[in-house]
């Protein structure tokens, strides 16, 4: 069991958690450590339809309609070439069994010269019609994959609080690469091995309808084993991808977190959680793998039997002289071109579980809700950044309300504090300003519109955010400032960075702004980082800032730089602050004092402290425990 220091408990095997007033991932914190840390939280699995999931795989193959023609009609070409071979291998045995002095040596060079031919034709049918499925596989998987990622971007913030990081990559890299793999090797083999079933059984037909009733006798025990086989395999391999997502999201959060891990040393916990979930994972494995694999050597027991049925029957008939040898041959060779498409159907089709299980992960996550779009008559007025909250009530969990009949009033260019103890909802209050959820009750506006009406891209662009937890992308320094706006130029980026108290610190880095930074930063310190989050927001020149314990991990002289540049950046700006240091705050045109959903004191710095309530001991607490540390 993990304990997380706001409220929240995971429980990483049997999927359980507790949140008293915040919901798992630590909202409106793009990158943040929780990221859905419900870890491996996954709802039991339902039955899937399989016969749902194959007709979507189909929509993406089908958009490849000429590229699936051409390579069924060299599986086609290549198959009815395998099937004449073993015609020619019967008539090359009839030509030599008479004898050394009756052998039609002319007519058995023929045949061999006919049967080189053959195979070579079939040999580069085949390599062609595999470049050509190649193909097919990597542009559907292309697309498919394509589409899940876009689709990810659609998905509202409540999708992310309920998923690991690495659950959602998992299915968008392992679950996609399953797909693809199966693409390649069985779509073109299940057709391949049903024309060599269906020209093989005719040739048998007309070679010997006997020795074929006798070849028949054993096909309905090897389907009726194979199908009880493939049913349980299926949820086999079901239990095995989740545990993948499961073992793969443990993974990410404990890589990211390493430092934690050291910290506390805790590496013997985090091994034996790592043991206990990679142990279900191999249980799993083992399951579906050694189960599906009942299927090959059951089969060959069965062919075998048929192939001892039919060689016995065939010599019995050649010695009555009712057949030839040739034709015993060319029978036994099409008894097995028979039997072996339908071990390949079994197997190609067992290896088809495992493929649905990854492609239905893939579509749930394509059938979850898209956020909630704008409405047909969405607006983008001019925003001057009038922000009113109107009796606003919400709940990340129904019936477990966060906020509580919550009212504020920021009018233009104001700077609004938020205080209060930790998980008092401070962050739900910007979370649904930026529309990352929409209230239960109440209403929020915005110079009078209600922010439901906005357009959301053109509302959050209206909008700067900085937060507690910076997040960084690979690439310059250069490039994650100008991620606030991409078409600002070096010179605005510079500016910007100045503004912060960034551009010291960027100038000594070894390439300056050409500097490039590993995953979120890890080359820079933290308080470095949230000082690139800083020239960011600056540089988007937002009409409304939204400040999240954006100076808490800097030190005290930066902090107060920070303060500075903050306090210009706010003029005519209309500012929400949410601070832990109050000192940060003092110069607030209003703080509102927020504790367990509701707003208990709002007034100046110097009201609130006349006040001698909650503020007054919340501010005497923190001076005096800051006045014992710098003693």
């Amino acid at each position: 069991m993990a304990k997380r220091s706001d409220d929240r408990q995971v429980s990483y095997g049997s999927g359980q958690y507790t949140s008293q007033n915040r919901p798992p991932g630590g909202f409106g914190r793009p990158g943040g450590r929780g990221g859905g840390r419900a870890a491996m939280m996954m709802p039991k699995e339902k039955a899937k339809d399989a016969r749902g999931t194959l007709l979507r795989l189909w929509r993406y193959l089908s958009r490849q309609k000429w590229a699936l023609l051409l390579s069924f009609l060299l599986v086609l070409g290549s198959s009815l070439v395998s099937l004449i071979s073993p015609l020619f291998i019967g008539r090359a045995i009839d030509a030599i069994v008479p004898g050394p002095g009756a052998v039609d040596f002319a007519r058995l060079r023929l045949i061999i010269v006919t049967m080189l031919a053959v195979y070579v034709v079939s040999a580069a049918s085949s390599w062609l019609q595999n470049f050509v499925m190649v193909g097919i596989s990597q542009r559907t998987v292309h697309d498919l994959r394509r589409d899940l990622f876009d689709k990810l971007q659609r998905l509202p913030l409540r999708f992310f609080d309920s998923k690991t990081h690495g659950e959602v990559m998992s299915r968008l890299a392992n679950d996609v690469e399953n797909v693809s793999n199966t693409l390649t090797s069985s779509t073109t083999q299940v057709f391949q091995s049903l024309i060599a079933v269906v020209g093989s059984l005719t040739a048998m037909i007309l070679l010997s309808p006997l020795l074929t009733i006798l070849s028949l006798i054993t096909i309905p025990i090897g389907i009726l084993i194979s199908r009880q086989i493939i049913n349980r395999t299926r949820d086999m391999f079901m239990t095995q991808q989740r545990e993948l997502g499961n073992l793969n999201g443990y993974i990410e959060e404990m890589v990211t977190g390493h430092k934690v891990v050291k910290a506390f040393v805790r590496e013997p916990e985090t091994s034996a959680q790592f043991n206990e979930i990679n142990q279900r994972l191999r249980t799993a494995s083992i399951k579906a793998q050694v189960f599906s694999g009942l299927i090959p050597p059951l089969m060959n027991v069965i062919n075998n039997l048929s192939f001892a049925l039919v060689a016995g029957a065939g010599g019995w008939l050649a010695v009555q002289g009712a057949i030839t040898v040739g034709v015993i041959a060319s029978f036994l060779n099409y008894s097995r071109q028979f039997a072996r498409p339908i071990n390949g159907i079994a197997n190609q089709i067992n290896m088809l579980q495992s493929a649905l299980a990854g492609a239905e992960r893939v579509f749930e996550i394509m059938d979850e809700p898209d956020e909630m779009p704008d409405a047909p008559d969405a607006i983008t007025p001019e925003v001057k950044g009038d922000v009113r909250f109107d009796n606003i009530s919400f709940g990340y969990v129904p019936d477990v309300p966060v906020l509580k009949n919550v009212s504020l009033h920021a009018k233009p260019g104001q700077t609004i504090a938020l205080v209060g103890p930790t998980g008092a909802g401070k962050t739900t209050v910007v979370n649904l300003l930026m529309r990352f959820y929409d209230v239960d009750e109440g209403a929020v506006s915005i110079d009078g519109h209600d922010i439901r009406k906005f357009k959301k891209d053109y509302l959050r662009r209206s909008m700067g955010m900085v937060l507690q937890d910076t997040y960084l992308f690979s690439g310059t320094v250069k490039e994650n400032i100008r991620y606030g706006r991409l078409d600002a130029t070096d010179e605005e980026i510079v500016a910007a960075a100045k503004m912060a108290n960034a551009h010291t610190f960027i100038e000594r880095l070894p390439d300056g702004y050409n500097t490039v930074l590993t995953s979120d930063g890890g080359n820079l310190s933290q308080g470095q980082r949230q000082l690139l989050t800083i020239a960011r927001a600056i540089l988007a020149d937002p009409s409304i800032l939204i400040l999240d314990e954006a100076t808490s991990s800097v030190d005290t002289r930066t902090e107060a730089e920070i303060q500075k540049a903050m306090l210009s950046l706010m003029q005519g700006r209309t500012a929400f602050v949410i601070a832990h240091r109050l000192s940060t705050i003092r110069e607030a045109d209003e703080i509102l004092v927020i504790n367990r959903g509701e707003i208990i004191e709002r007034g100046t710095h110097e009201e609130l402290l006349a006040a001698r309530g909650f503020y007054y001991d919340l501010y005497n607490t923190q001076f005096t425990r800051r006045s014992r540390v710098t003693a």
